[in-house]
């Protein structure tokens, strides 16, 4: 089969890998129809990820066709799928607590395993939802909303509330979406004007644009000095996430969707006299990806406006290698493999 291969980084080939197996009891062989490039399928490419092994092949937003079963697997033959990326082992307490999205040994396609920018992969069939009538081009877009409809859920925040998603980029607009699908009253923070625009003209959404005024003045004049109920970071800047703190009203909720490797400062005081609640987000559930898809299904999710551009397997180490560069008019790329 063709596979693309980051062989190391800023290396990346189209070339032949082995067929997978017969899938094992549990297990589906799956062929890939669809897969979006992420953020991190980036920094892969550009040597940016941490404790990654390489070579790999990238892709986790993926959907297909079932192709083959091992024994005890319900799903049919030729049935149209969703594949969930995050493998969880099942046993350890996070997973027992059925959090399988923060599995202690958790290894995700394309990061800590080879993934799906190839023709056919092998996945446990526990992680293969239906598609339900999604056409397979949309079905590789509920992973990368997933993201953003676990931290709406996980904020608890209730409709009305007044929400900041700081970082408009692909992560960040579905989770505005999502916050506005669970009738939050959502604003997007970003320092790319070009984002903002996108944002406001095509989806609907105030912006507050950071490369005019401080972040602090900003939220100040939106709230009146009061702050937002709900600040959703999805930036993966360590200094941003450090300044939400600040922006968040007494009584509210920061959401830190994104990661950074580094340490995060805070003054504990200020925390306090909030009486903030602090959340981690980390992937999602099936809930989430169940969520996503009907929302797709209902026309809530305008995704022929977020899927900029599209590219083919064998196109793909030159287009990926030119977006990771080229940012101007990319909300989200798409792979046609099948």
């Amino acid at each position: 089969m063709k596979a693309v291969v980051c062989r190391s980084p800023g290396e990346l080939v189209l070339e032949e890998r082995p067929t997978p197996s017969t899938p094992p009891p549990g297990w589906a062989l799956v062929a890939v129809s669809h897969v979006g490039i992420c953020g991190t399928d980036y920094h892969i490419f550009e040597g940016k990820h941490p404790f990654l092994a390489y070579p790999r092949i990238m892709g986790h937003e993926v959907s297909g066709t079932v192709i083959e079963v091992g024994e005890g697997v319900d799903l049919a033959v030729g049935e149209p799928v969703i594949i969930n990326p995050y493998l969880a082992c099942g046993k350890c307490i996070a997973c027992r607590q059925g959090k399988p999205n923060c599995c202690v040994r958790i290894e995700v396609l394309g990061v800590h395993r080879d993934g799906a920018m190839r023709e056919r992969i092998l996945v446990p069939a526990q992680n293969l939802y239906p598609a339900n009538g999604l056409s397979l081009a949309d079905a590789a877009a509920v992973e990368f909303l997933a993201i953003g409809a676990h931290a709406v859920r996980r904020s608890l925040a209730n409709p009305g509330a007044r929400t900041l998603v700081i970082g408009a980029g692909p992560i960040g607009l579905g989770t505005a979406l999502f916050a506005r699908i669970a009738g939050l009253d959502a604003t997007l923070l970003d320092m790319s004007a070009e984002r903002l625009g996108f944002a406001a003209s095509e989806l609907g959404f105030a912006t507050l644009d950071g490369s005019r005024q401080s972040a602090t003045d900003l939220v100040r004049e939106a709230t009146g000095g009061e702050g937002f109920d709900v600040i959703f970071d999805a930036t993966g800047n360590t200094q941003s996430v450090q300044s939400a703190f600040a922006h968040v009203a007494h009584g509210g909720t920061l959401v830190l969707v994104s990661v950074v490797k580094d340490d995060i400062v805070f003054s504990d005081p200020e925390f306090h006299k909030r009486e903030m609640t602090l959340i981690g987000s980390r992937n999602a559930l099936r809930a989430d990806f169940d969520h996503v898809a009907a929302s797709i299904r209902n026309g809530a999710v305008p995704l022929t406006k977020l899927v900029t551009h599209r590219t083919t397997l064998g196109d793909t180490p030159r287009d990926l290698a030119r977006w990771a560069h080229e940012k101007s008019g990319l909300i989200k790329a798409v792979i046609q493999v099948g």
